[in-house]
Formats: structure tokens, sequence, C-alpha cells
């Protein structure tokens, strides 16, 4: 599949550290495209292209103002990544009990 074809999710395009941080950006406040590449030590079509990713994955939106696309962040895909996380949490937090227990435990023998 080419991949101008392709429809990304939202496990796609929280993948790449850029997109990532571009969420994070567009979290803050809501900006054109100058403004988010300003923050990249990459160009503004390589930036483009991981905003192309993210709204085909419904994470941001962007409409026009003037002669400038604004980009706003929509958190409700993220929803998604949250439900398939929380499964995992029980055994972090059965981790993080058993690595509190072993604590307290070498604490009592000093």
């Amino acid at each position: 599949m080419s991949q101008a074809a392709q429809n990304y999710d939202v496990f796609q395009a929280i993948a790449d550290p850029t997109r990532r941080e571009v969420l994070r950006l567009l979290s803050q406040k809501e900006m054109p495209i100058s403004k988010i590449t300003a923050h990249f030590p990459m160009t503004r079509t390589a930036i483009a292209k991981h905003l192309h990713v993210l709204s085909e994955a419904k994470l941001v939106y962007g409409r026009k103002e003037g002669r400038e696309k604004i980009y706003q962040l929509n958190p409700e895909p993220l929803e998604e990544v949250q439900h398939w996380l929380s499964y995992y949490e029980k055994f972090w937090n059965n981790k993080l009990s058993m690595l509190k227990y072993l604590v307290e435990k070498e604490e009592k023998k000093e």
C-alpha cells in the first residue's frame, strides 16, 4: 500500500517521537504550521507530513484562517490508547507493589 493511500490509526500516529511532540505543543495552544516547524530541526515539508499522519488518525484538525492553516489537538482518539494501556496497568502496579515490599524488607534488615 502506498503511503499516500494509507490510513493511519492513533497507534501509528503516536509511534513517532516528532508527532508526539507536535501533539504536546498543540495541547498547549493551536498554531499554524510555521510556529510548529519553529520547534523542530526539520523542514516545513517534513512537519506537513507529520501533520498529515496526525490528521489521518484524527488527532489534529486544521482550519483555514486567512492564508494560514491553524492546527488544533483533538484528544478523543487518545482514549483508545488509554483504554489499551489500562489493561497493562495491573502489571505495572504489581511490579511497583513488589518493589515497595522488597525495599521495605531491605530497610528492616538494616
